[in-house]
This record gives C-alpha cells, structure tokens and sequence, in this order.
C-alpha cells in the first residue's frame, strides 16, 4: 500500500462523490438517502485518500438499534486504487470504531455477482450467515458477520 494513504472521518457528501466514481454501483444512492438512514442511528463514515484525494470511502449505522451488531452499508475503492489494501485498511478502522463504540460484531450483505467482495470478506474473517434468493442467480444477496 502507498504510504501517502491515510483514512478520516467524512462528510455523507464526501461519500457519495467517492461512489459515483465506482463502476459497480449502478444506481449510487442520493444524499438524501444517506441522510435519511443515518439521521436516527450512530454512525461513521470513513473516507480513504492518497495525497489528499480521496480514492474510498465506508459507511456504517446501528441498523439494527441494538448497540451490538453494527451494518457496514456501504464502501468501495476506486479501480485504479484496487490491490493496495486500502479496502483493509477501511475495514480495519471500522472495525476499532466498533470496538471502541462497544460494538459485538459487524455485518454486511452483498450479492452474488460481486465475487470479490465476497473473497474479501472471508479473507477478513467474516463468515456467511444468512442468503436471500433473487430472481437472477448473480443478484442473489449473501449476509457476512464478524464477530469483533
């Protein structure tokens, strides 16, 4: 990973120019949603940067409003700044915000068709959970857990 990367507390405007530039989110969710789920919960919205750029982002909330399981929404890394580690490096300050926040364990869904996603998050410990069937074979969602 280049030193010159360093994550930070963001803004949700912040978060949704970093997912426009990620090819795989189709249809980016709007400020308005972004504020809309956060509005009522705790949450963190982390923001990757090499030089000053930013080149990811993650965004998580109590979902469930039980102060155990906390939801990682949503991140990505741009494709140019894939391989690097950035996406570890994302998760693993997440994961300490977590922690510190009193938090059991984290959780996720992501669909079938995103298998690189689904290889990081078993290399990260995450273990499936739960799979809700779609109509489309590469749509079908797949839940993760960490325990922290």
């Amino acid at each position: 990973m280049a030193k010159a990367v360093s994550v930070r507390s963001g803004s949700i405007e912040e978060a949704v120019v970093v997912q426009q530039l990620i090819p795989e989110f189709e249809n980016p969710y709007s400020v308005a949603e972004y504020t809309n789920r956060l509005l009522s919960s705790e949450h963190v919205i982390l923001i990757a940067e090499e030089n000053g750029k930013p080149i990811g982002f993650k965004v998580g909330y109590d979902r469930f409003l039980n102060g155990e399981v906390f939801y990682s929404w949503m991140g990505g890394v741009l494709p140019d700044h894939r391989q690097k580690g950035i996406a570890r490096l994302l998760l693993q300050k997440m994961e300490v915000w977590c922690r510190l926040k009193g938090y059991k364990a984290l959780k996720f869904k992501t669909q079938n068709r995103h298998r690189s996603m689904m290889q990081f998050a078993i290399r990260a410990g995450f273990d499936v959970v739960d799979f809700v069937a779609k109509g489309d074979l590469k749509m079908h969602e797949v839940y993760f857990l960490k325990e922290l």
